[in-house]
Parts: structure tokens; sequence; C-alpha cells
């Protein structure tokens, strides 16, 4: 069982599209959205791509797989770059940034800090990891873990953001 970073954002958001994507169901080809934030990852600080690449990290814990892609990491500061659209969902982002910070710690690689831009803002986040911070992503890990085994889709939301989700047709198909 693999539990990326991807799946700790999902899940902040929403466990349902946490659950459809954990099981292969998935929708981020039909969003515009989706391709949009590609696209600003793709073209924004275009210089970093010659000195930062992008960085996997793994680790193993409790017998489930972990695994993150991180954006930029710059060795020389110690900082993780993740780069996002917008901060419609920030604290789901600022929970995959220390995610990020967590595995970097799990693998012994020293990562001070984590910085959330938001290129078509001109805004940042910095993002720091504490004691609690691991053992509150642990326990996710371990919730994410259980939801990916159940068999069952967990309900809708019926929150503001289902209506820009990818899965919305999906959710919402039999509804009135």
């Amino acid at each position: 069982m693999i539990i990326n970073a991807t799946l700790i954002n999902l899940y902040k958001v929403c466990p349902r599209e946490c659950w459809l994507h954990a099981n292969e169901i998935r929708m981020e080809q039909t969003s515009d959205l989706v391709a949009d934030g590609k696209v600003i990852e793709e073209e924004s600080y275009q210089q970093r791509s010659e000195r930062y690449s992008q960085i996997e990290v793994f680790y193993e814990l409790n017998g489930v797989s972990l695994s993150g892609k991180i954006d930029f990491f710059d060795p020389k500061n110690k900082i993780i770059h993740e780069t996002k659209r917008s901060n419609k969902v920030e604290e789901a982002h600022i929970w995959q940034v220390k995610f990020y910070l967590w595995m970097m710690k799990l693998n012994g690689i020293e990562a001070e800090k984590g910085i959330i831009e938001y290129p078509k803002m001109r805004e940042t986040e910095t993002v720091r990891l504490t004691d609690a911070d691991c053992e509150y992503l642990e326990k996710t890990v371990s919730d994410i873990r259980q939801l990916m085994l159940s068999e069952n889709c967990p309900p809708v939301i019926n929150a503001k953001i289902c209506k820009s989700c990818s899965y919305y047709d999906f959710c919402y198909s039999g509804e009135l």
C-alpha cells in the first residue's frame, strides 16, 4: 500500500475524493483547473529548473510505503518549494508540505522549512514542522490506510469546494 502526498492533500479536503483517487477512480483529466495548475507549475520559476530539480522521497512506516514528489528542493538553504494555483484549499497545501518536511526528516535529510508559492496571486506561505505535526501526520497516514482498506466510498461532503471539484459530476449525478 502506498500513501503519497497527493492523498494527504485530498484527505484534508475531502475523504471521498481521497478514497476515489486511492482506488484509481480519477477525474483530473477532465478538469480545466487541474490542467491550469500543471501549466502554472511548469511555467513558473523556470530559472529554478536549471539549479534545482524535482525530487522524490520514500519511507516505509508500519508496513505502509510513503512517497512524495517535491516540486523543488533547495539543498543550500534547506527549503522545500511547492507551487500551487490558488490558496482556496490552503490548509490542505500546508499539510502536503508538512508531509514533505516529515518525509525528509524520516530520511535524515535536513529541511528547515517549506514555502508554498502562489504565482498567480504573487503570494507565499511559509510552513514549518513541529513534533505535534509529526504525530498528527502519523495518525493521518493510519486514517488514510483505514480509508483505503474500506470497501465503501465515504459520503459526499456537500461543501462549497465541491462545485469546482473534478469529481463533482460523479458525486452529484444522482442528486436533484
